[in-house]
């Protein structure tokens, strides 16, 4: 095995070695070695991916379509991306110029974090929120300014934008939405993008939209994008990650203003020259006859939300009710105190359940937890009767 040589250890690029691993994926690889645990931490499907998509990817290996794809990305994804925003949002974005495929919308983040900061320039982020954000912006060079919005209902106010742009926010370059929210699953009504498209606009700054659990909305909730509002300073992110249980597969994609875009393409040839080929043809199944696929998987996400939603408040845990994605970001009873990082491991340790500390998703988050239910009903309906035993003797 190689060892550095030596003293070229303070040569790796201080930039990078000032930024911590991610917490989350660090938290749960620590508690993986616990025998038993039932883990509610990774914000991953338990779902398959459905066989029709599956078999799209098959036939283009049979094909063999094993050459390098358009750096932007295939023109039958990027049509059926086109198509697919036409038919959901009711949004037109040319696929010859202002889409992009990317490695999932991690990838998608670092394009738009490169391509819109220069070193030193601010960037909004509403938190809590998925801290890979904050490594993403400093690994750009950027800054990110934290916005708690836990006494807002875990929503971006235009007032609280208004006086994060007069104060420590003064300058910035851009502001990132998450809709629905990852930690909270938490939904902006049209009404509350309007207001923040006027503020954005006002301020004159670009405006992030992480739209990757857009189709898991539930009820009479309605998903929106301020792309609705504000299309020529908006870059949408979203991808097939969570809707159709692609994970794995890495495929997502950005759309924007055809001259923002121009940019972002570059980067994106920079970073992997191109998406793989069978991937975007399995993504382009999914986008064009996938709609039963996701519908199914929010009717199933939603009865798992109220069972553990019931089964958490029993027990003195409190929450904003999610309205999409598959979390629910609950507060710990108070007698536990506010170290949520102390209390999950200890969770996990005499409870076996994993749950993933708030105070990982940056300022609001402390004294929260987060739990996936992006599980099965045997594993939840367990998991609570482990977490009331818990709270009862302690």
């Amino acid at each position: 095995m190689p060892t550095l040589a030596k003293n070229l250890s303070t040569k790796i690029n201080s930039k990078i070695s000032s930024i911590p691993n991610p917490a989350i994926r660090s938290f749960n690889q620590k508690i993986s070695t616990i025998p038993g645990i039932i883990k509610l931490t990774i914000g991953e499907p338990d779902l398959n991916t459905p066989e029709h998509i599956k078999r799209a990817a098959i036939e283009d290996i049979k094909n063999d379509d094993s050459h390098y794809a358009p750096e932007a990305g295939k023109e039958k994804y990027l049509e059926a991306v086109s198509k697919y925003l036409a038919k959901s949002l009711g949004v037109t974005y040319d696929p010859k110029s202002e889409l992009c495929a990317t490695v999932g919308v991690s990838e998608g983040l670092n394009i738009a974090a490169m391509t819109l900061l220069n070193p030193g320039e601010k960037i909004i982020v509403p938190t809590p929120v998925w801290g890979v954000y904050f490594g993403i912006i400093k690994m750009a060079g950027g800054i990110p300014v934290q916005v708690d919005t836990s006494n807002d209902h875990f929503l971006l106010t235009p007032e609280k934008l208004t006086e994060t742009l007069e104060n420590e926010g003064k300058g910035a370059k851009a502001v990132i939405i998450t809709d629905p929210s990852n930690p909270t699953g938490r939904v902006y009504s049209k009404k509350n993008l309007q207001e923040l498209a006027a503020v954005i606009t006002k301020y004159d700054i670009f405006a992030v939209s992480d739209e990757i659990y857009a189709e898991l909305i539930y009820g009479q909730k309605k998903h929106y994008s301020l792309t609705q509002f504000i299309p020529e300073r908006t870059v949408l992110l979203s991808g097939l990650s969570k809707s159709v249980a692609m994970t794995g597969w890495r495929i997502g994609y950005i759309a924007g203003p055809a001259e923002l875009m121009k940019s972002m393409i570059k980067v994106n040839s920079f970073l992997i020259s191109a998406v793989t080929d069978n991937v975007q043809a399995a993504a382009t199944e999914a986008l064009n006859y996938g709609d039963q696929d996701y519908v199914a998987a929010r009717e199933k996400y939603q009865k798992r939300m109220h069972l553990l939603q019931d089964g958490l408040e029993k027990n003195g845990y409190t929450m904003a009710t999610p309205e999409g994605a598959f979390y629910i970001f609950a507060k710990i009873p108070s007698k536990f105190g506010c170290d949520d990082v102390a209390f999950a491991s200890d969770l996990a340790e005499k409870a076996k359940v994993g749950v993933t500390p708030g105070s990982y998703f940056g300022a609001g988050g402390q004294g929260y937890v987060r739990l996936s239910y992006a599980s099965s009903e045997e594993n939840l309906k367990e998991a609570i009767k482990r977490i009331s035993s818990y709270t009862e003797s302690n």
